[in-house]
């Protein structure tokens, strides 16, 4: 609600929230799904670093990091957690000066199963997929095209380039 003397906000619009709410709700399934299994302490997160690890054997964080498409900081927090979690654990490395992340025999335990709901929510995906007109995969390859004729930042600034708040 807003008074006279309080400013609107901008907040309560947004293009991309129904977007991040259904992800969040998928994911809060794929974890049910691993709830009614009881494959405990697993978060719908965590599953490519594990089966990536699990497919490809240890690796630096600066390895799995590009190998999922994620900043080595990013990885680094994730591997934290995932250390926690009891998932990795990480080694001496080829060197002296390098670790490597490996998993855990917890993981170990449990990655076929995870392999398993990976090939089955892609399967769940594909089937969503073939009900709607336009799909998801479709609209990101889109999206990605038009950002390659101009970028997401230049969009951004000419817009805040407009707008006399910004100044």
């Amino acid at each position: 609600m807003t008074t006279p003397n309080t400013p609107p906000d901008p907040s309560t619009e947004s293009l991309w929230r129904p977007l991040r709410l259904l992800q969040a709700s998928m994911d809060a399934d794929i974890a049910r799904i691993y709830s009614e299994a009881r494959v405990e302490g697993i978060r719908p997160s965590y599953v490519m670093e594990l089966l990536r690890l699990h497919a490809r054997g240890p690796m630096t964080i600066t390895e799995l990091a590009e190998s999922v498409g994620r900043t080595h900081s990013a990885l680094s927090q994730k591997v934290a957690a995932l250390r926690t979690a009891g998932w990795v654990r990480t080694v001496a490395g080829d060197d002296a000066r390098s670790k490597k992340v490996e998993l855990t025999d917890s993981a170990r335990a449990v990655v076929g199963r995870l392999a398993a709901e990976w090939r089955a929510t892609e399967a769940a995906l594909a089937e969503l997929e073939a009900e709607i007109p336009y799909p998801l995969s479709r609209v990101v390859g889109d999206i990605e095209r038009a950002l390659e004729r101009r970028s997401f930042h230049d969009r951004i600034a000419e817009k805040l380039a407009e707008d006399p708040a910004w100044e």
